[in-house]
């Protein structure tokens, strides 16, 4: 079974097209999984969301999802008060809907953040204002035990592309986002994520008896659109992570 995992478009749909021309040219894919976090951001959240709710593919919710379907616009991050903006109230409510946690294939589980909790991390650590790399027996800790049964744990939130293998456990994967290559979080702990490329992320992951097969994507593609459409609705910072993939030197909220 062959796997294509997005996760984190953020409303980027100039990067979300030009991952589904990527993936249309290494067909066959068995199933796509859409980790969430699907429009929050000053970009194109209609059409983002119109494009998903087609597809129909496994999707699970959010932090950012819930936020733009159940928060009051007053008390919203102003990445999700633009989407909520932008949507109809049946996009909304189809963001609202999306379960937490899915197991959408035979051995796979697959959520945002940490399977109880959609606004923690769970391949990465916060140290230095930066995230690293949390250790494996820390992974295990907040996937569970239940969960660590399943061959193959899919995660998102973080935008950080990584995979780890819990010793005699899952493999675990976050394919890095789609959309939103770096962000300033100062809300909690203050840290900066950073892919360190405009690139639009997503895995492609190969299931056989025996293996497991991941493939960590990066695909070019017009983010000077995308960071021309962020400044215009006044989101320079956004516009700067897109065009670099770094955050700038005095960040904002994501």
């Amino acid at each position: 079974m062959r796997l294509a995992v997005l996760a984190d478009i953020h409303g980027n749909l100039a990067a979300f097209a030009a991952v589904l021309a990527d993936l249309s040219r290494r067909e066959p894919i068995d199933l796509t999984i859409n980790l969430g976090d699907c429009v929050s951001g000053p970009l194109w959240p209609t059409e983002t969301c119109t494009l998903l709710m087609e597809a129909n593919w496994p999707t699970v919710r959010g932090n950012h999802d819930r936020a733009v379907a159940f928060d009051e616009p007053a008390d919203m991050w102003s990445s999700d008060r633009f989407a909520h903006s932008a949507l109809n109230p049946e996009q909304r409510a189809w963001l609202g809907r999306l379960p937490k946690v899915i197991t959408p294939a035979p051995g796979v589980l697959a959520f945002h953040g940490q399977p109880q909790n959609d606004t923690r991390y769970l391949l990465e650590d916060i140290e230095g204002g930066r995230l690293i790399a949390a250790p494996p027996n820390k992974v295990a800790t907040r996937i569970g035990t239940e969960a660590l049964s399943h061959r193959l744990v899919l995660c998102g939130h973080s935008h950080q592309p990584r995979l780890m293998q819990i010793p005699g456990g899952a493999m675990v994967v976050n394919p890095g986002s789609v959309g939103n290559p770096a962000y300033d979080d100062d809300h909690g702990k203050h840290h900066v994520s950073e892919a360190g490329s405009p690139h639009a992320r997503y895995a492609i992951v190969t299931l056989s008896d025996t293996a497991i097969d991941v493939e960590l994507v990066a695909v070019t593609y017009d983010h000077g659109t995308a960071a021309s459409r962020a400044a215009a609705h006044g989101r320079p910072e956004w516009a700067h992570a897109l065009t670099t993939g770094f955050m700038p030197t005095t960040g904002a909220e994501a």
